[in-house]
């Protein structure tokens, strides 16, 4: 009997037996799921069949784990080709790497196998996840000593790229807080109005580094060096300011205007008793901030009377990034001047998965995790299936 008709009698055998089961006319919900138990049984039991005859030996047989259940063959089948030393197949372990990315390694034990049949853990999903974590980490570094810096085609170089960095803590067994700094780069063009008050960026590129900026830079620099046009937002943070004006003096910087004028709220509310003397004070040099620039607040600023020691931090502080803050020049080229992005990036594509209630991580799992969210999240899980279809 070929394979194809072994193939029919267990489906025969088995949906002979669904319909004879009375459950299944109880209603539309079991009708449905006693179908859905019927095929995992099938999947599985016709998938067993088709690595054909399973050799008798201990030493030349392997069991295997499957999207469609725990199977047998042999150690020379194709199916036993898999990334690291587990009997797991390479697409349930990609599979498990998505949810586990996804979801809370018990939550995606539970869906994955709710949804499949199968009999994963979490245990089994975290180890895969970290595994293939540490392998894309790994291939970053490659690239980066191989190739030196992204290969950017001459047209998407002229184009207006965005280029923010920014940081946020999370908590590690070995260190308490640490920080992940996260970078995020996109095209003018990739932010696209769907309404009359809002737009969606519909792409952007991520780096993650649990670490200090010597790792983390070389990563950002691999994306942005064959950039030409080049817009850097971010914060006051003075690493970031340092390293744009290092490496890239000739680009556009613009500190987020949402920063300076928190910072101008915040030393008016201390300076100014009248609340409403403040409001009227914080509104006029919010005006002179988009219309004129951070130059004439500066000026505004040297006016006040009673000099303080938190008048002259601001006045230090918008004179250090003076040319950062000309909003009126930046809105007249069409540019963006608020960071949001990045701020909105931080808790989608890592707070969301990784800094949830009671969670502690390894810096090492912490870092795995996070390059697969960025991986995600940048659009590029193809590398996760390349990794599983080449992990032999």
């Amino acid at each position: 009997m070929d394979l194809t008709t072994q193939a029919k009698s267990i489906l025969e055998a088995h949906f002979s037996q669904w319909l004879l089961n009375p459950k299944r006319l109880e209603n539309g919900y079991q009708y449905e799921s006693t179908y859905a138990d019927m095929m995992q049984k099938v999947e599985q039991e016709v998938f067993q069949l088709s690595v054909g005859k399973v050799p008798k030996g201990v030493n030349s047989k392997k069991k295997l784990q499957t999207r469609f259940g725990k199977i047998e063959l042999d150690k020379k089948h194709v199916l036993s080709q898999s990334l690291g030393a587990m009997n797991i197949s390479s697409l349930a372990q990609e599979t498990m790497c998505y949810m586990g990315q996804h979801l809370v390694f018990k939550d995606a034990e539970e869906v994955i196998n709710i949804l499949t049949g199968a009999d994963f853990n979490a245990k089994q999903i975290e180890r895969i996840c970290h595994k293939y974590g540490d392998s894309i980490e790994q291939q970053e570094i490659d690239e980066i000593e191989v190739n030196g810096y992204q290969e950017v085609s001459p047209t998407d170089s002229d184009k207006l790229h965005y280029v923010s960095v920014d940081g946020s803590m999370y908590y590690t067994k070995e260190e308490n807080w640490k920080e992940i700094k996260l970078g995020r780069i996109y095209k003018e063009e990739d932010l696209v109005k769907i309404s009359k008050n809002r737009s969606e960026l519909m792409a952007s590129t991520y780096v993650a580094h649990l670490g200090s900026c010597k790792h983390f830079l070389p990563k950002m620099e691999y994306y942005i060096e064959n950039i030409k046009n080049k817009v850097f937002i971010a914060d006051g943070a003075k690493w970031i300011w340092n390293w744009v004006d290092d490496t890239y003096p000739s680009s556009t910087q613009i500190v987020d205007y949402f920063h300076a004028k928190e910072h101008l709220c915040e030393f008016a509310k201390d300076y100014f008793k009248d609340k409403t003397k403040c409001s009227r004070w914080i509104e006029k040099q919010d005006d002179l901030m988009l219309t004129k620039g951070i130059t004439e607040v500066i000026e505004e600023l040297e006016k006040l009377s009673d000099s303080t020691k938190k008048l002259e931090q601001l006045i230090n502080y918008y004179k250090q990034n003076e040319k950062r803050m000309q909003y009126h020049l930046f809105k007249e080229k069409g540019l963006l001047i608020g960071s949001g992005a990045i701020e909105s990036a931080h808790k989608d594509v890592l707070q969301k998965r990784l800094k949830l209630s009671g969670q502690r991580w390894t810096k090492k799992g912490l870092q795995q995790m996070a390059q697969l969210r960025v991986v995600y999240k940048s659009g590029k899980w193809n590398r996760i299936v390349n990794l599983a279809k080449n992990a032999a």
